[in-house]
């Protein structure tokens, strides 16, 4: 008999919300059943990249946000459920990651902020959610990121080869899965992921995102401007970690510029040092935590860049490099099949987190039930 749940995300990146409807009747290794992508309407998109400038002490203004969110992730959990020919009566529960509008662990009242009225999304699609799946680990003493890499080992665990699953969307993040089951996950965000890169061709040029790194291979990589941004003290900090918008962005990079007193660069010389930065923060990561890592399996909207691609595989040559395709998993959906994991994980009673990766005191139940 299916055992099905819903999985809700929306990344950094803000370009949508993928939906997934897993069934876990086999187990641990889930089956995805039918997926949908649902774009966020051009008003509430522009809403939500304001919603990112209002200082800490001013969040609590987003109530009529946070509603209308509830109200858009039930759209796409129903068009989900109308293109599997399923009802309400069918799902367990709804795992919904949210909007992350701040993440602050670092901050001296450690939160990270996830929008998408839950009460809401429960009562227009009658089936119960599980949603705020950070706030208990931050109450544990962790950072409540990355969650994903849980899921990893659940999945994609192997007991032949030292893995790598690189998840690349706004913010990359990278989970080590020794072969040695009796050594500890790791997993932390490695720093930029698409969100620079993303935000810089919109400026420049005024497009989304750079198709399979086309502007980038047209420019030059500038070693000066690499080199400092590779200089930020967060590449450098041990895990945990866990980053955000909120460090990386276009504030950010403009200083970089500057820093780094690299002149007469153009558009295409910019793209071309952020995908590097991308790849080799990344490479790095691999090379300094788990340099025996045998196969680097690659999922979110990166895996699409195929030049990022290429300047991942050439920094990590000993490293096999590919899409989580491998082993059965579309790379587009890993994040959304995590969070209808990680709701089953909270209706069954079980952790959800990894201390080994996030810094927490112990393993703890995430998320809140609420029911329709």
């Amino acid at each position: 008999m299916p055992e099905y749940y819903v999985g809700l995300m929306s990344g950094t990146s803000m370009d949508g919300i993928d939906a997934a409807l897993v069934d876990f009747a086999g187990g641990e290794i889930p089956k995805l059943i039918c997926t949908h992508s649902h774009p966020w309407p051009d008003d509430t998109y522009e809403e939500l990249l304001a919603s990112r400038l209002l200082p800490d002490n001013e969040l609590g203004q987003l109530d009529a946000l946070d509603i209308q969110l509830g109200k858009i992730f039930a759209n796409a959990t129903q068009s989900l459920l109308d293109k599997a020919k399923l009802t309400a009566k069918d799902i367990i529960a709804i795992g919904n990651h949210g909007q992350t509008i701040r993440h602050r662990p670092d901050a001296d009242q450690p939160f990270s902020l996830q929008i998408g009225d839950a009460k809401m999304l429960a009562q227009l699609t009658g089936i119960t959610v599980v949603s705020d799946f950070r706030t208990a680990d931050i109450k544990a003493g962790g950072q409540g990121a990355p969650l994903a890499p849980a899921f990893h080992a659940a999945v994609f665990r192997s007991q032949i080869e030292i893995r790598g699953i690189l998840n690349i969307g706004g913010i990359a993040n990278l989970t080590i899965l020794p072969s040695d089951q009796t050594q500890p996950v790791i997993g932390f965000d490695t720093g930029p992921g698409n969100n620079m890169m993303d935000a810089w061709i919109k400026k420049s040029c005024g497009q989304n995102f750079d198709k399979n790194g086309i502007f980038a291979r047209s420019g030059q990589i500038n070693e000066n401007l690499l080199n400092t941004c590779l200089s930020d003290v967060y590449f450098n900090t041990s895990p945990p970690k866990s980053t955000g918008f909120e460090q990386f962005n276009l504030t950010w990079l403009q200083q970089q510029i500057k820093n780094s007193a690299s002149k007469n660069l153009s558009a295409a010389d910019i793209q071309a040092s952020l995908c590097e930065l991308t790849a080799r923060s990344i490479a790095n990561a691999v090379i300094h935590q788990a340099s025996s890592i045998n196969h680097l399996l690659v999922c979110g909207g990166g895996v699409h860049n195929q030049y990022l691609m290429e300047r991942i595989q050439l920094a990590l040559p000993a490293c096999k490099v590919e899409s989580t395709d491998a082993c059965g998993i579309h790379p587009d959906w890993v994040e959304a099949t995590a969070f209808a994991w990680l709701a089953k994980q909270t209706i069954n009673n079980q952790p959800g987190n990894l201390p080994s990766v996030t810094g927490a005191r112990k393993a703890v139940i995430l998320g809140q039930i609420t029911n329709h």
